[in-house]
């Protein structure tokens, strides 16, 4: 009979240091978070080749100062090789993904700069740059073109490769590829439209521009918690351990809920100072 692995005896938990809300005086750069051949560089380098006076033609000049459009040109082909088509969540992904940040160089057009820009400025040209891009990625191993495609046309495998026949499949496959990223390119728009139908000029939902939460209903919620915890212990028998970690799980929630409150008696008491 095979003996069952020992198991380590049960000692002191010591959980490494957890500072949420620490500054620090050197913050770590983007730059360093980013590894060296990840997708973003390679897109960085490619848009930083493209021809600058191609995108300034369409600009008109005069007034305020406007994004540069290679920083927003790599921001929109980023996110359409990472398969993010919404200019809301383009938007969103800008103030927490580090490699739209880096890319960006932490500034932040919002989803209606984004829009324009995708569906106007550059609209002649995204669908040649799009495609070029892709196919690049393609060839160097970065993507996989039937993760963005359910494409008809695949290339029979042929082991001459100088043979008419490749030469026939080759053509007609990248043909069958063009098509696609303008049905995709199409889809884009109509996504874009339909979100605007539905936000209008809101951002989206975890934004929380129309939700009006305060502190006691997150310590109400931290207080149903506990409540369901204790109901779980009795009911499962769960170990002291476990009863332990969802308690403490439950009390840093009830923290941050009088960490609210806080914030809205000092917000409340300088409103009244005024």
């Amino acid at each position: 009979m095979e003996k069952k692995p020992k198991l380590p005896k049960a000692g002191k938990v010591i959980f490494k240091n957890y500072h949420q809300h620490q500054s620090q005086l050197l913050p770590p750069s983007l730059e360093e978070l980013i590894p060296e051949k990840h997708l973003v560089r390679i897109i960085n380098q490619l848009v930083d080749s493209v021809a600058i006076k191609v995108l300034e033609e369409p600009y008109k000049g005069g007034g305020t100062t406007s994004y540069h459009p290679k920083m927003m040109l790599k921001v929109i082909i980023y996110a359409y090789c990472t398969k993010i088509y919404s200019c809301r969540q383009i938007a969103d992904s800008l103030q927490r993904d580090i490699h739209f940040m880096w890319l960006a160089a932490n500034q932040r057009p919002n989803f209606k700069t984004i829009n324009n820009f995708r569906s106007v400025i550059i609209k002649d040209l995204i669908e040649e740059v799009f495609g070029q891009v892709l196919a690049f990625l393609c060839e160097q191993g970065y993507i996989k073109l039937e993760n963005y495609f359910v494409d008809r046309t695949k290339l029979r495998a042929d082991a001459n490769k100088n043979s008419h026949l490749w030469a026939a499949n080759t053509q007609r496959y990248k043909a069958g590829v063009n098509k696609r990223i303008k049905e995709l390119l199409t889809e884009i728009d109509q996504l874009n439209e339909q979100e605007d139908i539905l936000y209008g000029d809101k951002h989206l939902e975890s934004y929380g521009e129309d939700i009006q939460l305060s502190s006691q209903q997150v310590q109400e919620q931290a207080k149903a918690i506990n409540e369901k915890i204790a109901q779980l212990q009795t009911e499962k028998g769960l170990t002291a351990q476990q009863v332990g970690k969802r308690k403490s799980q439950a009390r840093q929630l009830a923290k941050d809920g009088a960490k609210l409150a806080t914030y809205e008696q000092y917000e409340l008491l300088n409103f009244l100072s005024r």
